[in-house]
């Protein structure tokens, strides 16, 4: 499996940015400023690399949407160390750019507290200028509704209130520096990022890595995903255990066996994009809180789709909601256009979605799962045959379906 590492890691920084709802750009303007900032510093090739991805990556535990507003509209909140430990925890769990986890896991740490810390200079520098730059654009999130231009040098101003206090005197010296132009600034507006990432992009660090070795990054979405929200707590991973277990039972490869697990781990991604009223509603939902909804499995094509490594397992993760009659969304697929791998993903997600508690409702049991998963079969929505194998091996699926990341 050849795959571009630096779109893997776009992809990520795609579906962290996902939980700003209307504002998803902010891993890729704290790696542009991060990158700025670490270059005029004088800091060599590998240290930029370094500072680039954790820029983009910067915020991995961070996937409810009421904490990222807290983030950003607070400039020194109380709780912001709790997601740079979640962060730096989830890549070392799962051994995903473990480099990076200590420039993650300081990223919220005031330059006063990093002289106690036993860490090389270089990490508590680069971690600092993270804190430097993400406090910087949480200053322009909460200025969003004006012309960055007539506020730049308001922001510049209290940046430079916290020198040798929250971030390092000359870190701050070279902020001041590179941001004293419109250029910089005008720099982060969403075209221009966009332009400033397909640069980035064209410096590819493709390497082959095994489906074993991606299927821990694949851990990795789906652990921010079921971070969201109680109500959705273990449905990435249930859904991949089960997805992965009733492809072996209909006697598909063992490879293609695990290239669904990734697409069950990864079919959510979308998911972050919906606010925590929405998706903890404990009533029935508006009109346009459904329409906001059912975008999250278009969101999950938008992200994966950048990552050309994944060839077939991009489709299956996104078809999840896609009906054998034509009814499903959000393309709208008939029977002949659904491959067999994104039916079983499908059926498994339903499974899995009926065994949660949820805020409208109890978790089901085994019988009740099995009734409706047939009533959806017998109305054209979803394949028989993968409902009769879940079905006849019912203990198995509760049990894999009620997984936990590992």
């Amino acid at each position: 499996m050849e795959i571009d590492f630096r779109e893997i890691f776009h992809a990520l920084s795609d579906t962290l940015d996902l939980v700003g709802v209307d504002d998803v750009y902010h891993g890729k303007r704290v790696a542009y400023m991060a990158l700025e900032c670490a270059r005029a510093y004088g800091f060599d090739e590998d240290a930029l690399n370094r500072i680039y991805h954790a820029g983009l990556i910067h915020d991995c535990g961070v996937s409810s949407t009421t904490v990222h507003r807290y983030l950003t509209t607070d400039l020194n909140w109380q709780a912001s160390r709790d997601h740079c430990i979640a962060g730096a925890d989830l890549l070392r769990r799962n051994n995903f750019v473990p480099e990076l986890a200590p420039l993650i896991y300081y990223h919220h740490t005031r330059w006063l507290d990093l002289q106690d810390v036993d860490l090389p200079l270089e990490d508590k520098l680069l971690s600092n200028c993270i804190y430097l730059v993400d406090r910087a654009d949480a200053l322009m999130i909460q200025r969003k509704n004006v012309d960055v231009l007539t506020v730049y040098h308001e922001i510049r101003q209290i940046l430079k209130n916290y020198r040798g206090k929250l971030f390092a005197p000359r870190l701050v010296d070279v902020f001041l520096d590179i941001s004293r132009s419109e250029f910089f600034w005008l720099g982060l507006l969403p075209r221009h990022i966009d332009y400033f990432v397909r640069e980035m992009s064209e410096r590819e660090q493709t390497k082959k890595i095994s489906r074993a070795d991606f299927l821990n990054i694949a851990k990795v979405f789906a652990s921010v995903v079921d971070a969201k929200s109680p109500f959705t707590a273990e449905h990435s991973f249930g859904v991949s255990y089960l997805a992965k277990f009733v492809g072996e039972r209909a006697g598909m490869a063992e490879e293609i066996c695990r290239e669904i697990q990734i697409a069950g781990l990864l079919h959510d991604i979308g998911k972050l994009n919906i606010p925590d009223e929405i998706l903890e509603k404990p009533g029935p939902l508006t009109i346009g809180e459904k329409s906001i909804m059912v975008r999250h499995s278009f969101e999950t094509y938008q992200v994966l789709r950048r990552i050309k490594g994944l060839g077939s397992i991009t489709r299956w993760a996104s078809f999840h909601h896609e009906k054998l009659n034509g009814s499903g969304y959000p393309f709208g697929l008939n029977a002949e256009e659904i491959p067999e791998e994104a039916r079983i993903v499908s059926v498994a997600d339903i499974f899995q979605a009926l065994m949660q508690n949820r805020p409208y409702r109890q978790g089901l049991k085994g019988g009740e799962i099995t009734t409706i998963l047939q009533k959806y079969a017998a109305s054209g929505c979803i394949d028989s045959g993968y409902v009769d194998l879940v079905h006849d091996n019912l203990d198995e699926c509760l049990q894999l379906a009620s997984c936990h990341a590992v």
